[in-house]
């Protein structure tokens, strides 16, 4: 481990030289000697060491001389400087000059190992902080990638309302309320929103408000000090901590319970909160934008959500519109998507078969872009010769059928009702991946009723809940 930290001793000094040279090679580091400040320096234009260790008093340039050049030319390079004439006062230039320690004449072999070992450990810490902060920067960068205002398609008069809404409010700080079904790209919208704020440069922290309990919750959103309850092992940053000077996206925020509500109230009128066990307040600077697939005023009318909180959140509302409501982009999207998974699974170009664009335009999508986006990476798959055909299209979207296709010449309304029954069933499953408590609440039924139904229908038992 020590071998990979380069050393350069400088010192006049032959005997002391050559003695420390040898104390740093059984400490296991790689070391290189020099008899002046000069020749270091002239080394040092080639490669550079971990660590200078120098003579304070040595002809020509002096230790503090030597340390002021290397921190000016080399900074990442540290110092240490060695004499036999200690004092505090010439101490405290050391470290003025940037030297990372200072070592007094005599000293003993340990002495030298305890402080350069701390130094190695310094180095190890600072290039660790500075692959973070690199890696932090190329994830954002990636994440702008990811997440541009290209993935955002449509064409349809509602989407360009939306994306004008979208280019005029992303210059403020109001608070935005995006609301629309699940899988119309909600998320799309907050960080389209985000990227082209004053703010796009910060954090963008997403908070999945309807996937969390209540005391979990709470942890996440404002952080927790150690000891707070059983299994807080140390102190934590909430994600608005982790927020501040960017901007907090609350997803499903109709779900928060009525407790869960005044506290987010509280940051969103102060500014300010407590950690769960803390008793310290943090102030934050945070942008607020949050989405739902409930109406909000609704949930007011019926007590369950609080008033002043939907007037905190609801200053800018944005509702995206469902895909079934935007025939006109089905297609535009399609390509989008095909031109992704083309790249991804080594097609040159992906093209659709006779009657697919019909089949995509008359299914009803009611899992949305989503939805879509699933179907087509399957066909992506399935498909041969880059071609994607009926056959590669899951059954539902292959076999779309109205409600009233069911009646035909037969008017029997209990066999008519099943079928319809049996036809959303196996649309709320396809959608909800299989997970049953999804597909339940989708249908707006309890996941007992569900599993009655699906026992009722026949439906294979192929996925458990997760």
């Amino acid at each position: 481990m020590n071998a990979n930290y380069q050393i350069a001793v400088v010192d006049d000094n032959e005997t002391m030289r050559e003695g420390l040279v040898q104390v740093l090679k059984i400490l296991g580091y790689t070391t290189h000697p020099f008899p002046d400040a000069e020749n270091c320096l002239s080394a040092l234009q080639i490669s550079q060491p971990h660590i200078v260790i120098a003579d304070y008093k040595m002809p020509g340039k002096n230790g503090l001389d030597l340390t002021r050049e290397i921190k000016a030319k080399y900074p990442a390079v540290q110092t240490v400087l060695i004499t036999a004439f200690g004092s505090i006062e010439l101490a405290v230039k050391a470290m003025q000059v940037g030297a990372a320690d200072f070592i007094s004449k005599p000293f003993s072999a340990d002495e030298i190992g305890v402080k350069i070992e701390r130094i190695c450990k310094l180095i190890a810490n600072q290039e660790k902080l500075s692959r973070l902060v690199a890696e932090n920067q190329y994830l954002r960068e990636e994440e702008k990638r990811e997440f541009n205002n290209d993935e955002i398609v449509g064409q349809s008069s509602k989407m360009k309302l939306i994306f004008k809404t979208v280019k005029k409010v992303a210059a403020t700080d109001a608070s935005v309320i995006i609301y629309g079904e699940t899988g119309t790209g909600k998320e799309l919208i907050a960080r389209a929103l985000h990227q082209n704020s004053p703010r796009s440069e910060e954090a963008f922290i997403r908070v999945n408000c309807g996937a969390l309990a209540e005391t979990i919750l709470e942890s996440e959103l404002f952080g927790h000090e150690k000891g707070a309850f059983t299994g807080a092992l140390k102190r934590k940053a909430g994600r608005f901590e982790l927020a501040h000077k960017g901007t907090i996206f609350l997803d499903e925020v109709s779900e928060i319970s009525p407790a869960m509500q005044i506290k987010l109230l509280r940051v969103l009128q102060e500014k300010e909160f407590e950690r769960v066990g803390g008793e310290e307040t943090l102030r934050v600077d945070v942008r607020v934008i949050a989405a739902t697939n409930k109406p909000l005023q609704d949930l007011v009318d019926k007590g369950i959500f609080r008033e002043d909180l939907y007037y905190r959140l609801h200053v800018v509302p944005i509702t995206l519109p469902a895909l079934r409501d935007r025939d006109d982009d089905i297609l535009l999207i399609t390509r989008h998507f095909l031109e992704k998974f083309a790249r991804r699974f080594g097609h040159e170009q992906l093209k659709l078969d006779k009657g697919v664009e019909q089949a995509l335009r008359n299914y009803n999508w009611p899992g949305n872009i989503r939805e879509l986006e699933n179907v087509l990476e399957r066909a992506a798959v399935l498909c041969e010769d880059s071609v994607v055909r009926l056959s590669d299209l899951p059954p539902l979207v292959n076999n779309n059928k109205s409600v009233f296709s069911f009646l035909d010449d037969n008017l029997d309304l209990n066999n008519t009702l099943d079928q319809v029954e049996k036809t959303l069933l196996e649309r709320a499953m396809h959608t909800a991946h299989g997970v049953k408590a999804e597909a339940a609440r989708l249908l707006g039924i309890k996941t007992t009723t569900l599993l009655y139904k699906l026992s009722k229908f026949g439906f294979e038992d192929k996925n458990e809940d997760e």
